[in-house]
């Protein structure tokens, strides 16, 4: 179908070149001329009226109708080309596919924190209440609604978490915040198919809070760390004490009981001198009774026994 404008322009240069051609004849217009500019006249009301009695429903839109006379109708139309009556009523198109809104909102925390928290909603109006929600929102009903109750939802939940709950708990808030808005928004005819917080964001008191707690918490692991050593050197020199005075015990019972003991340290300790001076580059000339070299001379424990 052509455009009526195109069509009525058409249809008046018709007209003029007849009435140029029957006045340039010298005589008034010809029956067959005023025939056909009947016709065309005719088609072009008729054109204008059927373009006036359509209307496109496009992909994922919805309609209803406004009647002058009945008010708001309650059928729903879906995509396509339908009929409507000239003048007397109107269509109003509706988007139905979801829609994303993001609102911030600063609100307090349970532990009187301030908190600045980005909400993101995936939100479409309920396609069989469209009439309903045309009567009592109008068609920028998202904008009426989910900014004030998103506000609403936001400050009730938040009020009931400490700050730090927000980042510890924030499935749990998520969730929350979720079934709120949706039942809050049912009640408009708004349906909600996805509820995320995108952002939170503390005050700058709140951050420096939390660092300069971790950083106590830090000192506080380092000292019991400190603490933890100092009791483990201490346990090690008690074990090490009581090796060494067993030792001793060992070693006195030894030369008690057996008075080679002596003579074979004696020896033990000779030798290792001998290995030390072997691999010195030094050249010493040394008494060996005195560093215990001279292994041939009776020991202390023979002169003992003679």
């Amino acid at each position: 179908m052509s455009n009526p404008q195109q069509q009525l322009e058409q249809f008046f240069r018709q007209m003029r070149r007849g009435f140029n051609a029957g006045g340039s004849g010298g005589g008034g217009p010809p029956k067959g001329m005023i025939g056909a500019t009947g016709a065309l006249i005719a088609f072009g009301v008729l054109a204008i009226g059927v373009n006036a009695s359509l209307y496109n429903v496009d992909g994922g839109h919805r309609a209803i109708k406004y009647s002058r006379v009945t008010g708001v109708k309650e059928e729903i139309y879906s995509e396509g080309t339908h009929l409507r009556m000239p003048w007397f009523e109107s269509p109003i198109i509706y988007d139905v596919r979801a829609k994303p809104t993001s609102i911030q909102s600063l609100t307090g925390t349970k532990d009187l924190q301030m908190v600045n928290i980005v909400c993101r909603v995936l939100s479409r109006p309920s396609q069989e209440a469209l009439p309903e929600i045309y009567r009592t929102l109008g068609t920028n009903y998202d904008e009426r609604v989910l900014p004030s109750i998103i506000n609403e939802v936001l400050k009730s939940v938040v009020a009931q978490f400490n700050a730090s709950q927000l980042i510890t708990q924030r499935d749990r808030v998520s969730r929350l915040i979720r079934d709120n808005l949706t039942k809050r928004a049912l009640r408009f005819n708004l349906v909600l198919d996805d509820v995320s917080l995108t952002h939170i964001t503390f005050s700058p008191e709140f951050a420096s809070a939390v660092e300069a707690k971790q950083i106590a918490q830090q000192d506080a692991q380092r000292a019991a760390f400190i603490v933890d050593r100092a009791k483990q050197e201490k346990q090690s020199t008690i074990v090490r004490a009581t090796g060494e005075a067993r030792s001793a015990e060992l070693i006195g019972e030894a030369i008690k009981n057996q008075p080679g003991f002596l003579e074979l340290r004696r020896l033990e300790t000779a030798r290792d001198i001998a290995h030390i001076l072997q691999r010195s580059n030094n050249r010493l000339v040394l008494d060996a009774s005195s560093l215990l070299l001279n292994v041939t001379e009776p020991s202390s424990v023979e002169n003992l026994k003679r």
